[in-house]
This record gives C-alpha cells, structure tokens and sequence, in this order.
C-alpha cells in the first residue's frame, strides 16, 4: 500500500509536533514546511517527516508542495498581532492562499484549526473574529472535503498556558494580581486534539462537520492558576483584579515586550471557552484526558 502524505502547516509549533509523531506513528509521511528548517533539526528524530524550505507562503510556492501530498492540516495561529503579522494575514490570507494551492495541486482533504467561540461576526475579539473568517472561508472552497477543529485551551507538555503560568508564578514575590480570574475554560490536551485531527483525516463522514473539542472540566482561570500554583509548590496569594483593573492591566501589558496580555486577549475571555453543545471528543469516541492527570509530569 502506498504511504500516504499529509502537508501540515504549522508543524513545528506546539501542537504540530505532538500531530507529526501522532500522524508518523499511524504510516503518514509527514511534509512540514518552514522558513528556516535549521532550527528544528532535533524534529528529523521523528520518524516520516520531512522539513522542506519556503521562503514564502503563497499559492505559487505551496502548490509544487501539495501535487505530492493526500491531505493538509492548517495549525497556523497566533494569539496576538506583531507588526506585519496580522490576525487578517495569518488567520485569513494564509487559509486562502492555502485552499488555492490545495485545489490547483488537486489535495481534497482538508483539516483547518480553529479556535473555540469562533465566529467571523460575532466574535468578542479580532482573534475570534478572523479565526472564525478563516474557517468558513475553508469550508466554502470550492473542491475541497474539509473539517474543522475549534478547541478551547490546548495543554501538554510545550504548552504556553500552564508552563507560562508556571514561570509567572516562580518570578512572584508572594502576591500574584490576576486579570479576568472568573474567565472559564475547560482545557483539551494536546494529545486528544491530535487524535481528533488523525480520526478526521480517515473518516469521509466527518467532511463539513465542525468539531468542538474540551476536557471533561470547566475551571476558573483562578482555579487553573491556583492548581498551577500547588503542582510546582509555589505559595501564593491570588489576587483576582475586577473587570476595570483587567482592562487597565491589558493595556499596560501590550506595550511590554512579546505582548503578554492584550486587550484583545481580555476581549476573548470575556466569552467562556466551554462546549456550549456536544463535546467533538466524545463524538470522534475519544475519552477526554483531565489536566490532574498529565499536567504535574511535565510541570514537575
């Protein structure tokens, strides 16, 4: 039987490289294209995956990419705009360059990474919003079988949510002022989203479906913090600020260096990032993993 190909871009962040070992494992031969290959050597360990140069993402330099490929998973994401790197950009323009180098390389299958509360009107956030644009502007291309995934917060090990409140708490001189303490989530890992993305891939019945995907709890970003707080063995007093020193917090930290918290971020969390309906997990038949049981392995 022939390998089959699958071009995921985003590949070497977070969750690309747990989907490229997970894809490796089940016989795909992973194509992952990036800018500068040199510095993700320590991914040619992964068996099946091949890092190919491109100097530029656009339907011209995907397409030659994709005539060889069977699928292609979209991971591309960011969480906060830098200079050129727009939410329009990444979220939206790249979605569509990407659809017309599927469909002029002649790929039919298509996964999109979406995010939870995604809606192109009726977002809270530009991030919302744009993830929401791209979504639909997948699942309106033309030649294309796509799915979509929409998780809430993503964790494992690599992730940038507990590990970060982790680093966040270690600095703490002993108060830790928290914004948007009430915002609710219930954390997917990265593990199962991985699996939903491999089961999407090998099942035609889940062309046009939208999935979903949360862990088995919702939590208080207060109650994830504190919980942070216990497994790395920290004390601290939490300090929940109120919706205006939220605000005044946002405003203040999207001048620092890197962006760590945003207006747009506030405006994100003020919509909980819960399954307002059926969990896509359960419905692909994967059993949700709770954070108790993998968070302290990878904080500790």
């Amino acid at each position: 039987m022939r390998t089959k190909t699958v071009c995921i871009l985003g590949g070497t962040g977070f969750v690309g490289q747990h989907l490229v070992s997970r894809l490796g494992q089940a016989g795909w031969h992973n194509l992952v294209p990036t800018r500068r290959p040199h510095r993700h050597r320590d991914l040619k360990l992964i068996p099946h995956l091949e890092l190919t140069a491109v100097d530029r993402l656009d339907a011209a330099t995907l397409a030659p990419l994709l005539a060889k490929c069977d699928a292609v998973v979209n991971l591309v994401g960011i969480l906060n705009e830098q200079g050129e790197t727009t939410f329009e950009r990444v979220h939206i323009e790249l979605v569509r360059e990407l659809t017309a180098a599927a469909a002029q390389a002649g790929v039919e299958r298509f996964v999109q990474m979406s995010a939870l509360n995604a809606d192109a009107t009726g977002g809270g956030s530009a991030y919302l919003r744009s993830k929401g644009a791209g979504e639909d502007l997948a699942h309106r291309a033309e030649g294309l079988q796509v799915s979509s995934v929409r998780p809430s917060v993503i964790f494992g090990r690599g992730d940038s949510f507990f590990n970060r409140f982790a680093s966040l708490l270690e600095m703490s001189p002993g108060l830790f002022p928290l914004a948007c303490p009430d915002a609710r989530f219930a954390p997917v890992w990265v593990g199962d989203v991985c699996e939903a993305i491999a089961r999407l891939l090998d099942d035609p019945s889940t062309v046009g479906r939208r999935y979903d995907l949360c862990g088995p709890r919702v939590l208080t970003l207060e109650e994830l913090v504190a919980q942070t707080a216990d497994w790395i063995g920290r004390r601290r007093l939490l300090i929940g600020l109120n919706d205006r020193a939220s605000q005044w917090q946002a405003k203040l930290f999207e001048r620092l260096p890197g962006k760590p918290f945003t207006m747009d971020n506030y405006w994100s969390m003020q919509t909980a990032s819960v399954c307002a309906e059926q969990n896509g997990l359960l419905e692909l038949g994967i059993h949700p993993s709770d954070i108790d049981t993998i968070v302290p392995t990878y904080l500790r």
